[in-house]
């Protein structure tokens, strides 16, 4: 059965929130990203390799292998998913990758999009995608590091 300790949204992917601070608050032992251009792009890889803590393994897959492979994941692997976007995981689940939560760190800000939180900026398809994920019983807040309070992006949106 597939481990997934955490999912997150984090537009940055892997970087020192991710790569320490979560792995350590779900007490994961893998992160994987999924995410079709990362996936292909050596240097972006590299630089989230550096932040990733001893002992923790790293995979980049497309949002398709991810899809194709989690199910594959052995019982000892406690999975942090990472993705950019909600539309990202609303492909995963519809893909039936096994998620029941999902925690939305940073969705930057710019011309169209509406800031709904410090760190969380929304347009009409990432509501979208909320909303499915919603209809399919899967909760989504916002927690941009283990310390703050959660907040249910559904009374913000």
């Amino acid at each position: 059965m597939t481990n997934i300790v955490l999912t997150r949204i984090d537009e940055r992917l892997v970087h020192g929130q991710v790569g320490v601070q979560w792995v350590g608050f779900a007490d994961a032992n893998i992160v994987v990203v999924a995410n079709d251009e990362v996936a292909n792009d050596e240097i972006q890889q590299n630089l989230m390799e550096m932040v990733i803590a001893d002992g923790i393994s790293i995979r980049f897959w497309t949002l398709q292998k991810t899809i194709e492979t989690i199910h594959k994941a052995n019982d000892k692997q406690k999975i942090l998913l990472v993705c950019k976007t909600p539309t990202d995981f609303q492909h995963l689940v519809e893909g039936g990758v096994p998620i029941t939560a999902i925690n939305v760190g940073n969705m930057h800000y710019c011309a169209n999009k509406n800031q709904i939180a410090k760190t969380v900026s929304v347009d009409g398809n990432d509501i979208a995608a909320f909303h499915y994920l919603k209809d399919h019983q899967i909760a989504c807040y916002i927690q941009g590091v283990p310390t703050e309070t959660a907040t249910d992006i559904f009374t913000l949106l």
